[in-house]
């Protein structure tokens, strides 16, 4: 674990400057992250793997036309492997540039937990130790702690031999290991036989499957509720909700039943996540969204000082009762969400007369605790 007091006095630096840069891996949300800064007047650089780049350094790179100022990334970076952001003249350069690293899951999958909190001494917006609950490999993972904020999640099965109807299987894909295979069983004979069609079609590995999650299947609508806490004042902001388009799954749903079972005979179904859907919730149903939010924000404080800072994610899914309507939440994020289209559902701009972005709120939050020389809030 890097030294706090190393962080801080890097900061300190950084507080001489007033010119800060923020600075994002280019995948996942940096483009999200980059608008933001700029609507709040701060220079941006990401941080790009070889092959990777042009997204950053051509169509969206700072620059004039027709006599006017577009696109939102006025530096990048360029690596052979987004890894070597951990080499110390890398680092030395981000910190020479005043930079504060915004992490998403890019950061988390192609940098790794150890990494950034061992050698990443960069500061960070957000509790760089809390990344690491997404992953149900350890102890205390975003299961454990929704248990210990009794907040609804699906009922986890210790074996195959527990499956007693209908369960989803959440397996790392062979090809890539970050992705999450998903396939719905109801017996253990159904668990060995998909599984092994699976393994067979190198989809997923065998050592894999020993470490799956055998998740009870909720049947429901499903949301992904986007919140921020701001530490500065204690705030829970609801920014937006979304649902996500998944592939093959979203094309198999849209054909008849009969043409479905007719594909499934030589398609295999995918659940992998390629966009998402700006949505809304019925206005009844907000309060006991926000009193999860609550309960997970303050377990968190519990369990890893200081908490969550900035945006998360409680992706669930609402079932009918009875007796009432209720979330169950059966995944979490600690980091930006991955979903630009919230600022387009009405709750940001219900809050500030004006819709505002996951990218936006964490400029506006790092430009705040500037004003008011607070960075040590919101960074580690």
């Amino acid at each position: 674990m890097i030294p706090k007091d190393e962080i801080t006095r890097i900061m300190e630096k950084y507080y001489h400057t007033r010119e800060l840069t923020i600075g994002v891996i280019g995948t996942h949300s940096a483009l999200e992250v980059c608008r933001g800064a700029k609507d709040e007047d701060f220079k941006t650089i990401v941080i790009c793997q070889k092959n990777r780049e042009k997204t950053y350094s051509k169509y969206f790179v700072s620059r004039e036309r027709f006599g006017k100022k577009v696109g939102i990334v006025d530096e990048v970076l360029v690596l052979e492997k987004f890894s070597e952001i951990a080499r110390e003249e890398v680092q030395e350069e981000l910190r020479r540039k005043s930079t504060l690293l915004v992490p998403h899951r890019g950061l988390s999958v192609y940098v790794g937990y150890e990494t950034i909190e061992n050698l990443l001494k960069i500061p960070i917006f957000g509790n760089r130790y809390l990344l690491k609950i997404e992953e149900r490999g350890i102890d205390l993972n975003q299961y454990k702690l929704l248990e210990k904020a009794g907040i609804p999640y699906p009922r986890i099965l210790r074996s195959p031999e527990e499956i007693d109807g209908p369960v989803i299987v959440k397996v790392s894909e062979a090809a890539r290991q970050y992705e999450r295979g998903f396939f719905i069983v109801s017996s253990a004979k159904e668990f060995e036989e998909k599984s092994a069609a699976l393994i067979e079609k190198k989809l997923i590995a065998r050592e894999a499957l020993e470490k799956a999650v055998i998740e009870e299947l909720v049947v429901g609508a499903p949301f992904n509720f986007n919140f921020f806490y701001s530490p500065l004042d204690g705030e829970i902001e609801l920014l937006g909700i979304d649902m996500r388009r998944q592939t093959n799954i979203d094309g198999l749903l849209r054909l008849p039943a009969t043409q479905q079972l007719e594909v499934l005979k030589y398609v295999v179904v995918r659940n992998i996540e390629v966009g998402h859907v700006a949505c809304t919730i019925r206005e009844s149903l907000l309060e006991r969204a926000f009193e999860l939010a609550e309960k997970f924000v303050k377990t968190t404080q519990e369990t890893h000082s200081p908490g969550v800072i900035g945006p998360f994610a409680l992706q669930g899914i609402v079932t009918p009762g009875p007796p009432h309507e209720e979330i169950v939440v059966y995944d979490v994020s600690v980091r930006v969400p991955g979903s630009p289209g919230t600022k387009f559902t009405p709750y940001s701009e219900n809050l500030w007369g004006f819709p505002i972005s996951v990218g936006r709120r964490i400029a506006f939050e790092i430009r705040e605790a500037l004003r008011q020389d607070k960075l040590e809030k919101i960074l580690t």
